[in-house]
């Protein structure tokens, strides 16, 4: 539908034509969009992302209310998630990049009745003019590094989200290159994806979506299947992956406050076992998804009768031990040092938690301090080999360490000395040339004089 009518003001002087295709999707006239400037390409943005433009806006008389141009900077917004007025995430969706629309805002898609005083009178029709620059993917990786890019093809609903541990029901498709090496319906616990031959991404990817979304993620490869590859799918090391996903249910695992203390420790028991099930299978990252839900359900946990502390410390102090093992296995050492002290807070002396606190000294090889754990096991444990024999491997690292560094001390000091003789040298020189000067300026003036006396 097109319209080309005018509008008049309550004086009857003309204002802005209104004509344009009407976009809004009940076809009501809320949004007419008027194409100044074709776009290029196909692709158009989508719910999710981030668009970059420049808008001129003014009322229907032409009054000035607002201007990216004028300030000089683009602006940026997330599309469809309600951060600007509905016409625009209306409007701004069926653009492409480099063209340029006119929007024509009915109020009840701008600011309606309350307008936005003192620039925007209430019941204003808008009119802006936006140019469209780029538009790109949200990234929905905690860390922001771009590592997971969303682009959502079906809005979902509901203001709830997949959580760890919760029950999901999904449609996965897995792209490489353009080919499709992985296409399923499943079934499972968030934490058990590894398991199904799902990257952590995937995992990572359903934890941001709202049921009955349908999105697109581009994963990159440290959240796909890393340098290794999977030999399974035919995937090569580094490679980027594309997965279609639609999630059609989920129901979340309880939160720590939603439990109350007895179902704390009865959850505990089973994700124990859980865990320990997956760390016989060398799944460690998914192992380690279940210790923590231990730490995290019992940590602060105060509400407890005096047995079940007993039974809530004996938990926490084996989750923090089978962490600490998770992440040798994962060579992790400063989360394995991590965990080796949290265990040590519960239980002083634990041989297991000194023993493993020493194998992540290793790992970050600090020597010293690993051959103090390890003699702490031999002190409180004699009949521990392996402690003796970490002892030992460690003073052999620490032998090594100190001859390593006698050889870089000593080459740095016969650098220091040759730097420091040759600067003494170059003085030296520069002394004997301003000497020599000196010496000629004397012997001209003495010339000089004896010129003189003889005139």
């Amino acid at each position: 539908m097109t319209m080309t009518a005018e509008e008049q003001t309550s004086e009857g002087q003309h204002t802005i034509p209104m004509e344009g295709e009407d976009i809004t999707p009940k076809k009501d006239g809320g949004v007419l969009k008027l194409v100044k400037r074709e776009g290029t390409g196909t692709e158009l943005p989508m719910t999710g992302d981030k668009v970059f433009v420049h808008y001129v806006g003014t009322l229907l008389d032409g009054t000035l209310f607002d201007s990216s141009r004028d300030r000089g900077e683009r602006f940026s917004f997330e599309l469809g998630k309600g951060q600007v007025i509905k016409a625009w995430d209306i409007g701004i969706a069926t653009m492409k990049v480099g063209e340029v629309c006119q929007l024509i805002c009915k109020p009840e898609l701008a600011y309606g009745s309350a307008g936005s005083p003192p620039k925007i009178p209430p019941n204003a029709t808008l009119v802006f003019e936006v140019e469209l620059f780029e538009f790109r993917g949200e990234d929905v990786t905690d860390e922001e590094d771009g590592g997971i890019i969303r682009r959502i093809i079906t809005k979902g609903s509901g203001y709830t989200k997949p959580n760890e541990g919760a029950a999901v029901e999904v449609t996965v498709e897995g792209t490489c290159e353009g080919r499709v090496f992985d296409e399923r319906e499943l079934k499972f616990e968030i934490g058990d994806g590894e398991g199904l031959g799902l990257p952590t991404g995937v995992e990572k990817a359903i934890m941001a979506m709202e049921q009955g979304e349908e999105a697109l993620f581009t994963i990159k490869p440290k959240y796909g299947f890393g340098n290794a590859g999977n030999a399974k799918y035919n995937i090569p090391g580094g490679a980027t992956l594309q997965y279609k996903i639609k999630l059609a249910a989920f129901e979340k695992a309880k939160e720590s406050w939603e439990m109350n203390a007895t179902e704390k420790l009865e959850q505990s028991v089973i994700v124990k076992e859980k865990g320990t099930q997956y760390f016989k299978e060398g799944k460690y990252k998914q192992a380690s998804v279940q210790y923590k839900r231990i730490v995290s359900w019992l940590e602060h946990e105060s509400s407890l009768s005096e047995e079940d502390e007993k039974k809530a410390k004996t938990l926490q102090l084996a989750a923090h031990l089978n962490l600490a093992m998770c992440f040798l296995k994962l060579q992790e050492p400063n989360q394995a040092l991590e965990n080796c002290d949290k265990a040590l807070e519960l239980d002083a002396s634990n041989e297991k938690a000194l023993f493993r606190r020493g194998e992540a000294l290793c790992g970050m090889k600090e020597f010293d301090k690993a051959r103090d754990d390890f003699q702490q096991v031999v002190q409180l444990y004699p009949a521990n080999k392996a402690a003796k024999s970490q002892v030992v491997l460690c003073q052999k690292y620490i032998k090594q360490q100190h001859e390593k560094d006698k050889r870089i001390y000593a080459n740095m000091f016969q650098k220091f000395a040759e730097r420091d003789s040759k600067k003494e040298a170059e003085k030296m020189k520069g002394d004997t040339k301003e000497n020599g000067n000196d010496n000629m300026e004397v012997e001209n003036r003495e010339k000089e004089v004896e010129s003189e006396a003889k005139a």
